[in-house]
């Protein structure tokens, strides 16, 4: 989307068009009942929903959704920014379960820049979500090279054809443990684009992603840890910094989170022996 701006430099300022990102409000359905409106960069929708659904627990695999497809209206015609799911086991929205109240009774709304709805405490979350151990499940033995790390700000930096144009997204990349990008998705909020990440697993049974990095362009905060752990990535790295409570989350986790990865440094919060 273009727009109209008068640009400053020093003393002149001369008219302009500039880029912008667009941020949309998106309705995620079940049975077509609202259930959230997300603000989100259009684009990979259907991911979007599915992620969304899987990390507030509303499912716990893809086999839980029947069908998801783009919402119409009275008379076929298809309603913009709107997805519809049906989930195959109908108890999932039976008035009399506890999952019940855990998903309606609170109708989500979800801005661009708040991407955790479900859970209120670590405590919570690892009940549902168990850490990632050593010795338990495939992702556990994977060790990420520093200077594969180090490549990936780079690489991740070139495919943000997005940000490129507008300097107004952030990106959430999946890497393999050689540093090859293997999927991107860029998105006004950043748990949008971990979300479409998600997502895309979900649809194309590929997860989850325990032998993976996932690398966010921002800062890491306690809705991103949540997420990759829900997907089971052992590995998070952000250009900035985490806030306290996503180390904290990280560490109970059995995460390695890094943080201020640049110019071929960064901090390894958690978990430091999966890098070598």
């Amino acid at each position: 989307m273009q727009a109209g701006v008068t640009h400053w430099q020093e003393h002149e300022h001369q008219p302009r068009e500039d880029a912008l990102s667009i941020e949309e409000p998106f309705e995620v359905r079940i049975d077509h009942r609202s259930l959230a409106v997300i603000m989100r960069t259009p684009g990979n929708d259907h991911e979007l929903a599915m992620g969304f659904l899987y990390t507030e627990k509303v499912i716990v695999q893809p086999e839980d959704v029947l069908s998801i497809e783009d919402e119409s209206d009275a008379d076929g015609l298809p309603l913009a920014n709107v997805v519809n799911i049906a989930l195959r086991h109908r108890e999932l929205l039976d008035d009399e379960q506890p999952r019940q109240s855990a998903v309606f009774e609170r109708h989500f709304a979800v801005s661009a820049s708040c991407g955790l709805c479900g859970k209120n405490s670590i405590a919570d979350l690892l009940v549902t979500a168990p850490c990632i151990e050593q010795g338990k499940e495939d992702g556990d033995d994977v060790r990420f090279r520093a200077a594969t790390i180090y490549e990936l700000p780079q690489r991740l930096r070139d495919a943000q054809a997005v940000f490129t144009h507008t300097g107004g997204v952030h990106a959430a990349g999946l890497f393999s443990p050689t540093g090859e990008l293997l999927l991107l998705r860029e998105d006004v909020g950043r748990h949008n684009a971990v979300d479409k990440i998600i997502g895309h697993g979900l649809l194309h049974n590929d997860f989850p992603y325990s032998r993976h990095i996932l690398m966010v362009s921002g800062r890491t905060s306690f809705e991103i840890i949540q997420k990759a752990l829900l997907a089971r990535i052992p590995c998070i790295a952000a250009i900035s910094a985490p806030s306290s409570l996503a180390v904290e989350l990280a560490d109970s986790a059995g995460i390695t989170l890094i943080g201020f990865l640049r110019d071929h440094s960064m901090n390894v919060y958690t978990h430091a022996e999966r890098v070598i």
